[in-house]
């Protein structure tokens, strides 16, 4: 039984850094092309070439790694780290060992985790994020597998945590929130499907109370958080299932088959001895001072953790409103641009969660194809509060906002939307009501009350929607006694 063990969890993410052009030359740095077109002797690692740091991507890191509370170092290096597979054209990989550009940071999460259940706030540490090339991809057909070079020597991050997870809901909240930062940052895209952000897994079980921890067995191949959490939660029961028969653990490195949920051995885990590293002899060291991090710090935007911080409390919004508007830094942003203009921005992060989201939930252009400018959506919230339309009303308004871009007061005048809130306007349309409606009167006489709310929706019928509700209901009760 799993209860019987402790869980340690650490990830190890790589995320492709959005620059021009690649680490160490003038390669194109994009997805799509045709394979093996953007490449060169210094990617391709062709004899007798030099490479020359991507400053960019360096300053990009250095931003990550601020985004995460890192300590930035002021002197760093690259390494050269040693393995001979088919994707490494040069055989070593240009990376960083013992001087990266950031330490000791931390990620927040909290909240509700995957499976539902609540999670505890805390700090997920961060030992270190360094840079390095990525690797070119392989492509395995029926009889034959091949190569595309188009990625090999692309920038890439490898963020690695500290081992502060014990469950698949915490590691799965540590990823999302993670990919937010780096979306926020503009970083990276973060997009799985493109390669943009890999993520592999350690995952060790020891008896309950140990202080020492078990053996660590990484898996990889995990193609989206949903397979991170699959995984975990198999893996944490195949260990559990091979020490309580008994067996020893040794460390190694699986795969993952998401079509079965399981996870297969690939091969004996490599010591850092194994890959040889040594200083890059073609790179000289990278030196910083405080004027340098300084700069790259005023170009920091504001973390998804801080955000909801301030959300919730400069506008009084739940922690669900904050959570749902942060998951996308343009919702965010479309949500402070139009914040500044009502006087409810509760109700205007109601309309954004509740129906714009859903309505803009098929678009492929999300918020930024949005024909409804955030001002404008609040300039429709102000039409309800000051009672020119009524809630019925405002749906009907949005409607044609969402389809032609036109502002509320346009729509409320053109088609004459005003609500009715005359006193004497109101009286009539319910009496009205109540003299067409003589069998529903009776009944309320004997005491069902619950046909007041009939009442009410004969008297917005009469009055096609445009009827101040509760000036109806208050009228009502004044006509039935």
């Amino acid at each position: 039984m799993t209860e019987k063990y402790d869980v340690t969890i650490g990830l190890e993410v790589h995320v492709k850094v959005n620059t021009l052009s690649k680490m160490f030359c003038a390669c194109a740095n994009r997805y799509g092309a045709e394979p093996n077109t953007l490449v060169c002797p210094v990617c391709m690692g062709y004899p007798g070439v030099l490479p020359v740091t991507n400053i960019q991507a360096v300053r990009k890191t250095i931003l990550a790694g601020l985004m995460c509370s890192c300590e930035i170092s002021k002197f760093s290096k690259f390494d050269r780290k040693s393995y001979f597979y088919p994707d490494m054209p040069k055989n070593y990989q240009i990376s960083q060992y013992d001087l990266p550009f950031c330490r000791n940071g931390s990620i927040h999460i909290g909240g509700n985790g995957f499976s539902g259940k609540p999670l505890a706030d805390k700090h997920i540490g961060i030992t270190r994020i360094h840079l390095e090339e990525d690797v070119a991809k392989s492509v395995h057909f029926s009889g034959f597998s091949g190569i595309d070079f188009n990625r090999a020597g692309g920038p890439l991050m490898e963020i690695v945590s500290e081992p502060d997870m014990t469950s698949p809901d915490e590691a799965h909240a540590y990823l999302t929130e993670l990919k937010k930062v780096m979306q926020y940052a503009a970083v990276s895209s973060c997009d799985m499907e493109k390669g943009e952000l890999r993520c592999d897994v350690n995952v060790s079980l020891k008896l309950a109370g140990e202080k020492r921890l078990g053996t660590k067995i990484e898996i990889k191949n995990l193609n989206s958080f949903r397979a991170v959490h699959r995984a975990l939660e198999f893996e944490i029961a195949r260990q559990a299932a091979e020490l309580d028969s008994g067996a020893v653990l040794h460390q190694e490195t699986r795969g993952w088959n998401d079509d079965r949920g399981i996870s297969y051995l690939m091969r004996t885990k490599e010591s850092e001895s194994d890959y040889r590293y040594f200083p890059e002899p073609d790179l000289p060291p990278l030196v910083f001072n405080d004027g340098d991090i300084a700069e790259i710090r005023e170009t920091m935007p504001e973390t998804p953790d801080a955000k909801r911080r301030r959300l919730t409390d400069a506008f009084g919004l739940t922690p669900y409103d904050a959570e749902v508007l942060t998951q996308d830094k343009a919702i965010s942003d479309y949500f402070d641009e139009g914040a500044v203009k009502t006087s409810t921005p509760k109700i205007l992060a109601n309309w954004i969660i509740t129906e714009l989201l859903r309505d803009l939930a098929e678009s492929p252009e999300g918020i930024a194809g949005c024909r409804i400018q955030p001002v404008a959506l609040a300039e429709m919230v102000e039409l309800i509060n000051n009672g020119t339309i009524n809630g019925k009303i405002a749906k009907q308004v949005f409607a044609d906002m969402l389809a032609t871009g036109r502002t509320a007061p346009e729509i409320v005048k053109e088609k004459g939307l005003v609500q009715i809130s005359d006193a004497s306007e109101i009286k009539s349309l319910c009496e009205q009501a109540v003299a067409e409606n003589q069998a529903q009167l009776e009944q309320y006489r004997l005491g069902n009350e619950k046909v007041l709310q009939f009442f009410v929706g004969q008297v917005m019928k009469l009055s096609k929607g445009k009827a101040n509700p509760k000036a109806v209901v208050d009228m009502l009760k004044e006509l039935l006694g």
